[in-house]
């Protein structure tokens, strides 16, 4: 007796290996894809979170700066308010006050600025850099936010 149906004299043997191959290729090219857009969105994750934080240690050294000048004194820092966080963060503080008169023990221009007008008579202006410091592997691209403000005595 002959067997009709003998699965390994197919016609189509072949066809089920070419099936698999195509469907592993489609699966390689799909995981692919995934993995760098993982990739990207993490960085992408970590930037944002590395910025953001820039944004709040500016304020924080805004704040900060204020509390110096209340307690030490008007002039008493111009340069001086440069810290580190986290050994992360570069923050650095750069103080210029503004007076209709320079007050005694104060140094003259860059650092004091005189005016006219009797409303912005002790004020400070407060530049604030916070940058990232690129040593500590954190990001692969500089990270820096700049905060001007102007600030009552």
């Amino acid at each position: 007796m002959q067997r009709k149906n003998n699965i390994l004299i197919s016609p189509r043997s072949g066809m089920a290996m070419i099936m698999a191959i195509i469907v592993i290729v489609i699966m390689a090219t799909i995981m692919a894809l995934s993995m760098a857009l993982t990739a990207k969105t993490s960085k992408r994750t970590i930037d944002m979170y590395l910025y953001e934080q820039s944004i709040l240690l500016s304020k924080s050294a805004t704040e900060y700066a204020l509390l110096r000048i209340a307690q030490d004194g008007p002039c008493t820092h111009q340069n001086d308010l440069n810290f580190i966080q986290d050994d992360i963060y570069d923050i650095n503080i750069t103080n210029r006050y503004v007076y209709t008169t320079i007050p005694p023990g104060c140094p003259a221009s860059p650092t004091t600025i005189l005016l006219t007008t009797p409303e912005q008579n002790g004020s400070v202006i407060m530049d604030v850099t916070v940058s990232v410091n690129l040593d500590k592997n954190v990001t692969t691209e500089p990270i820096r936010y700049f905060r001007r403000t102007i600030q009552k005595l």
